[in-house]
C-alpha cells in the first residue's frame, strides 16, 4: 500500500496553481521587429581595383578641395564694398582750377583733380568747359545740405549721344567704386534731374490728325552743370557723374555752402498740388528754391600744367 501511494500523480490543485502562474505572467513583452524591405534589385558593391581605391582614399582625404564654398555673408559683402577703391584712390590725371567770387569779392581758388582714366568722357568734357568760355562768368545756382551746384552753360544744347555716354560712365564709376562715389569733396557733372516731373501727355494736330505727344516739364540737363559735395551724398548716385575731387580749396567750397538761400517750399500742399497737375509755375518756382541771395560766380578757370 505504501509503494502504490508514491506512484500516484500530483494533486489537481498543484497543477492549477502552476497553470495560473503561467497565465498571469506580467513580464514586458518583446515587440516584434519591423519587417525589412525586400529589394530584389540590390546588388553587392563592386570590388574596387587598386587605382580606384587609391583615388577614393585621395578624395576622402581632401574634402575641402571638392566642397562648395559657402555664399558670402552680408557683413563680408559690406567689408568688401568698404575696401573697394573710391575717389580718394582713383588716380588724378589732370588738374583744373576755378577762381570764385562771392558778392563781387574774391573768395579763393578751388583746384580739382580729374579722373581721366576712370571717367574719360566726363573729365574731357569738364576740361573743355574750363578752358573755353564755358564756366567763366557763370554762377552757382543752388546750395543744399550736402552739395553746391553750378548752373553750367545754358546755351549749350542737350545732345542725347553725349548725355547717354555720360550716363553709362556714371554707372561704371559707381560700380568700380564699390560704394557711393559721392564722398565729401567730389566734383560731378549732372546728367539726370531726379526732381524733373514725368512727361505730361497732350493732343497735337499733325497732318490733319490728332496725335498724343509727351510734353516735357522743365529742362533736362545738358551735361554742363556740376556739383561739389560737402559731405557724403549717396542721393546723387543716380543723377551725377563723378569726374574728379577737390585737391585744394575746400575752404572756398565751405564759404559757398554758408551763403543764405531762398527757402525751399516743396513741402507746401499748394506747391505739391500745382506740381502734380503739371502747373509750369510750380516748375519755375522750384528752380528758385535753395538759390543763393548773393551772386556766386566763377571769375576765371582753366587747366593747371
Amino acid at each position: 500500500m505504501r509503494c502504490t501511494s508514491r506512484l500516484l500523480p500530483p494533486p489537481i490543485a498543484t497543477q492549477s496553481a502552476m497553470s495560473t502562474h503561467q497565465i498571469l505572467d506580467t513580464s514586458k513583452p518583446k515587440l516584434p521587429s519591423p519587417p525589412q524591405p525586400h529589394n530584389h534589385h540590390l546588388r553587392p558593391p563592386p570590388k574596387l581595383g587598386r587605382r580606384a581605391a587609391a583615388a577614393a582614399l585621395a578624395i576622402a582625404a581632401t574634402p575641402a578641395i571638392l566642397s562648395v564654398s559657402p555664399a558670402p555673408s552680408r557683413a563680408q559683402e559690406a567689408a568688401a564694398a568698404a575696401a573697394g577703391p573710391c575717389i580718394a584712390d582713383l588716380p588724378v590725371t589732370a588738374k583744373a582750377f576755378l577762381d570764385v567770387s562771392i558778392g563781387g569779392e574774391p573768395a579763393g581758388r578751388i583746384t580739382v583733380g580729374l579722373f581721366g582714366d576712370a571717367a574719360p568722357a566726363g573729365a574731357s568734357r569738364f576740361v573743355s568747359l574750363v578752358t573755353g568760355v564755358g564756366y567763366r562768368r557763370k554762377e552757382f545756382v543752388k546750395i543744399v545740405p550736402g552739395y553746391v551746384q553750378h548752373g553750367g552753360v545754358v546755351s549749350y544744347p542737350a545732345i542725347p549721344a553725349v548725355t547717354d555716354r555720360l550716363t553709362a560712365e556714371m554707372d561704371a564709376v559707381r560700380a568700380q567704386c564699390g560704394k557711393s562715389p559721392h564722398a565729401a569733396g567730389a566734383v560731378a557733372i549732372v546728367v539726370r534731374d531726379p526732381s524733373l516731373p514725368p512727361p505730361k501727355p497732350k493732343l497735337v494736330a499733325r497732318g490733319g490728325k490728332l496725335e498724343i505727344d509727351q510734353e516735357e516739364m522743365g529742362v533736362a540737363p545738358n551735361g554742363t552743370e556740376f556739383v561739389i559735395t560737402t559731405r557724403d551724398t549717396p542721393e546723387l548716385d543716380a543723377s551725377a557723374l563723378v569726374v574728379g575731387r577737390v585737391v585744394d580749396g575746400m575752404d572756398v567750397v565751405d564759404k559757398i555752402a554758408s551763403v543764405p538761400t531762398v527757402k525751399d517750399n516743396t513741402a507746401s500742399p499748394y506747391f505739391k498740388v500745382a506740381k502734380l497737375i503739371g502747373d509750369k509755375r510750380a516748375v519755375v518756382a522750384e528752380r528758385g528754391f535753395n538759390r543763393p541771395y548773393t551772386k556766386i560766380q566763377v571769375t576765371n578757370c582753366g587747366v593747371l600744367e
